[in-house]
């Protein structure tokens, strides 16, 4: 089994789904008491978040490729970024290790492509929803992504940031979350994506009546994958 190289912390609450996420899946794949071989680099959330604001994507590469780099010296033959948000600087990553980095946009196109979807709406923070690092790379796979209004993107921005993030989850968001899938839904989303991986935490399929693809688990799910090519397990 080759070893996934987790970067971590943005939030530590979407870490720990995707640390569970991960074992989940090779215990489901390989049965028994195997769990899967992983590092995990934990960054504080505190710095990127300010480098968020500030619009600093060149300092928080740099922050996520030296994470990247410690995962690769430690072992780790590929690397996993357990956050959508931060995908911005996915080529910088990439760019920075001989180790694939396994994108969570390649991996969920490919399961909306699966399913016979060409159109879907996106909840996500804001800075993937306005950004265009997202749709485009949904685009060369042959997905049209399509957002919420401006004032419902803020909504759901801030309840990642205020609250999922900091493990709270309310019903009343749950169902402003709804509101929002609905009306993705009326403007032509044949499913929905959970692009932030904190937003699993808080919407679940049963919740909703158009299709969720959650983001988290399908590249967890990818992770395992590439982690089990390897002939000697």
């Amino acid at each position: 089994m080759k070893t996934i190289g987790l970067i971590g912390g943005m939030s530590w609450q979407s870490s720990a789904l995707y640390y569970q996420l991960i074992n989940q899946e090779a215990k489901r794949r390989l049965g028994g008491h195997h769990n899967a071989r992983s590092l995990m680099y934990t960054v504080d959330f505190s710095a990127i978040e300010a480098c968020q604001r500030a619009g600093d994507w060149q300092l928080t590469a740099a922050i996520l490729a030296d994470a990247a780099r410690a995962l690769e010296r430690g072992g780790a033959d590929c690397v996993v970024l357990c956050t959508n948000t931060m995908h911005i600087v996915a080529d910088e990553i990439s760019a920075a290790i001989s180790i694939p980095l396994l994108h969570i946009v390649d991996v969920t196109a490919d399961a909306i492509r699966a399913a016979g979807q060409r159109r879907v709406g996106l909840l996500a923070t804001e800075f993937t929803m306005s950004g265009e690092f997202y749709r485009a790379r949904m685009r060369t796979r042959g997905v049209e992504i399509i957002v919420p209004s401006q004032p419902e993107r803020e909504l759901v921005h801030r309840i990642i940031y205020d609250e999922l993030c900091h493990g709270v989850i309310r019903p009343e968001s749950r169902a402003a979350y709804c509101k929002t899938v609905a009306d993705l839904q009326m403007y032509g989303a044949e499913a929905v994506v959970l692009g932030c991986t904190e937003v699993e935490l808080l919407l679940r399929p049963e919740d909703v009546a158009v299709p969720l693809h959650a983001s988290t688990a399908l590249h967890a799910a990818a992770a395992v994958q590439f982690a089990l090519t390897d002939p000697a397990l």
